[in-house]
């Protein structure tokens, strides 16, 4: 692609993502504000906001065109939900997630069947990486196994936690052959396939209702129309940059309301307040240094150089550590008041150490680094 045609790119990317983040921004307050403590509490699913959002534009905007992808957008509309609740914020990254796949697979029947569905929330869905990506750095074995049979293949198996799942929902994920030593395979597995079992998981400590389930696979028979890529290890490596800057949004919005809470409370609290080490301006300064770097690299997502695959691991590293300081803070500024389960500022707490845990987790990104 010449440079020409790189800078329209960028212009038609600027001039569509503001207004598309600016709905997004819209939504989330009138519409996401009143719903996140049952989200949280897990008696709401909110899969028609999930679709209203699809129908704005806020899956759609990562897509590759021309060979480019620029997350830009994409990443300002999950930290605008993440300013009102941080499941729906993962839940967002995970529907972005499932449309990167779909578009960036060298399946073209699979692209016209399900990218554009995908992105306009038509499908909803996630993604099931956990474990291969721990698989790849040597922390966890693959999970799913498959064969190859006539038309497709077998696969059985079990993973843990997948999200943003129900009925008619669609995830991708890795299955290992066990036909073909050291072949690995990504593949799109449809929920409603009755060898596919949705299990429920145990309350966990937020964040109940993102559709997070166990799944089970009994020798499910995956087509070829639903392979994403015959070979997983090249398809990964292209997506992973994307994958992990994505949950970017997650920890910027989550950040910029730790930063609010604090704000809230100045008025009858910081003339002691004022005396606790991090105070709302060093939390706006690490923000706007973490804003910056991540639209940075969100406009070159398939750089394939080290420095910049290192640079956007240390940079999840921190904005999974920045999201932890930045709610705890919050919570010693709100004091007792705080305390009270009815405080958002609680739920932003323990919705800061998820982002901590997600994988790839801090302790795993740290072994990246590491081993990089």
């Amino acid at each position: 692609m010449g440079s020409l045609a790189v800078s329209r790119l960028a212009d038609d990317v600027d001039l569509s993502s503001a207004s598309i983040a600016d709905e997004v921004a819209a939504i989330a307050r009138k519409d996401l504000a009143p719903l996140a403590a049952a989200i949280d509490a897990g008696s709401l699913y909110p899969q028609d906001l999930l679709r209203r959002l699809g129908e704005v534009g806020a899956w759609g905007s990562h897509q590759p065109r021309n060979g480019a992808a620029d997350l830009r957008c994409a990443i300002q509309s999950i930290s605008a939900l993440g300013e009102v609740c941080g499941a729906t914020a993962f839940m967002a990254w995970c529907q972005n997630t499932l449309v990167w796949y779909a578009a960036n697979s060298d399946n073209p029947g699979l692209i016209a069947k399900f990218a554009d569905q995908f992105a306009t929330g038509q499908i909803l869905g996630g993604t099931g990486l956990s474990n291969p990506m721990k698989s790849f750095f040597g922390i966890e074995k693959l999970k799913l196994k498959g064969k190859k049979v006539d038309g497709g293949y077998l696969v059985r198996g079990a993973l843990p936690w997948v999200s943003n799942l129900g009925a008619g929902h669609f995830f991708g994920t890795i299955f290992e052959r066990e036909d073909e030593p050291g072949g690995i395979v990504m593949f799109l597995a449809d929920c409603s396939d009755p060898a596919v079992t949705l299990q429920p998981c145990k309350p966990f400590l937020a964040m109940d209702g993102t559709g997070t389930y166990g799944v089970q696979f009994r020798d499910l028979f995956v087509p070829d129309d639903l392979i994403l890529a015959e070979q997983a290890a090249p398809f990964v490596k292209k997506i992973r940059a994307g994958f992990i800057l994505l949950q970017a949004g997650m920890a910027l919005g989550l950040i910029k309301d730790c930063i609010a809470i604090m704000a809230e409370v100045d008025g009858s609290l910081g003339h002691v307040n004022r005396y606790l080490p991090q105070q709302p301006v060093h939390f706006q300064d690490l923000l706007s240094d973490l804003e910056a770097e991540t639209m940075a690299a969100a406009r070159d997502p398939f750089n394939t150089e080290d420095s910049y695959w290192r640079r956007v691991v240390a940079l999840r590293l921190r904005l999974g550590e920045a999201s932890v300081a930045a709610a705890h803070a919050a919570m010693l500024h709100c004091g007792a008041r705080g305390y009270l389960r009815s405080h958002r500022v609680q739920r932003r707490l323990r919705e800061a150490y998820f982002v901590a845990i997600v994988t790839p987790a801090t302790k795993q990104l740290r072994k990246m680094l590491q081993d990089t």
